[in-house]
């Protein structure tokens, strides 16, 4: 498990050479955006992030762990163009296979709340809509 946290702690696109000591050929991975299935898939996620977003970083701030899976809280900061730094927090649940290497990777996170809300325009109409549906 250090293996990994220190892994996306110093996640570069150099360093997605390495994806395949930590994750097995059949990993799957799902988040909000993506379910993909396969190392190259994932490959291909992390890919898409270094390319639409500058100075992507996770920062990982709790983990519960034992043998078989982790459950990691996260913080992800980076910059959309030249706009100001983004954090979005977030949990990762990940399952690991007998040789170690991650079977499963699930990513909790929740877009309204953390990128929607946040945009000009968008972020009015979020906030609005939280607002109404919100128990009182």
């Amino acid at each position: 498990m250090a293996r990994l946290v220190a892994w996306y702690e110093r996640l570069t696109v150099d360093s997605l050479n390495d994806i395949e000591r930590l994750y097995r050929p059949d990993a799957r991975f799902k988040d909000p955006f993506n379910d993909v299935a396969g190392v190259m898939a994932i490959r291909r996620v992390f890919e898409h992030m270094f390319a639409t977003l500058h100075a992507p970083r996770f920062a990982v701030v709790d983990s519960v762990c034992d043998e078989r899976a982790c459950l990691l809280i996260w913080d992800f900061e980076f910059r959309r163009g030249g706009g100001a730094a983004m954090r979005v927090r977030g949990a990762s649940h990940i399952e690991f296979a007998d040789d170690g290497r991650v079977a499963r990777h699930r990513d909790y996170w929740d877009p309204a709340e953390e990128l929607y809300e946040k945009l000009p325009v968008l972020g009015c109409l979020m906030r609005w809509l939280r607002r109404r549906l919100r128990a009182r």
